[in-house]
């Protein structure tokens, strides 16, 4: 079987959340390297970045640096170690995917553009499940015949 994350599967194994259980039990029982594409480590990494910036200009938002700079070695450690496995991608096929996602989508599920490339890129990659902790990604990558095995939150 194979599958693919989203950012919410990289945040809660890199960072202390609710969901942090799930997903490392996740990773326990899976057995092979965890593919992932440039676009969802440059996510994470930009999304490390911007909240130790947040919490520099607001100590009641995001994370101090050195949480951010723990979370991107760990990362860099588990690249390094083959626990998680960049996947080349064709980026023109993921676009045409995405753009027939958008278009049968968005209108109905207010879906975010890189959202949509995620699970383009999954289905491109022929991924049979999902990992998001998102419940608009799940809903999208359920209707499109990936599972999802986790309990999504958020936006729906």
């Amino acid at each position: 079987m194979r599958v693919f994350p989203d950012t919410s599967l990289l945040c809660a194994l890199y960072r202390r959340q609710v969901n942090s259980p799930e997903a490392i039990a996740f990773m326990e029982r899976h057995a092979a390297a965890l593919p992932v594409s440039g676009l969802l480590l440059l996510e994470f990494r930009q999304s490390v970045r911007l909240q130790t910036r947040l919490f520099s200009l607001d100590r009641r938002k995001g994370f101090p640096e050195s949480e951010g700079a723990r979370m991107l070695r760990d990362l860099q450690s588990d690249l390094t170690d083959g626990i998680l496995k960049i996947e080349g991608v064709d980026w023109a096929v993921v676009y045409r995917i995405a753009e027939t996602l958008s278009s049968a989508h968005t209108r109905g599920s207010g879906n975010r553009l890189v959202d949509i490339l995620h699970v383009a890129t999954a289905l491109h990659l022929g991924a049979e499940e999902f990992l998001t902790f998102d419940a608009n990604q799940k809903a999208l990558a359920e209707s499109e015949g990936m599972s999802v095995p986790f309990q999504a939150f958020g936006r729906k």
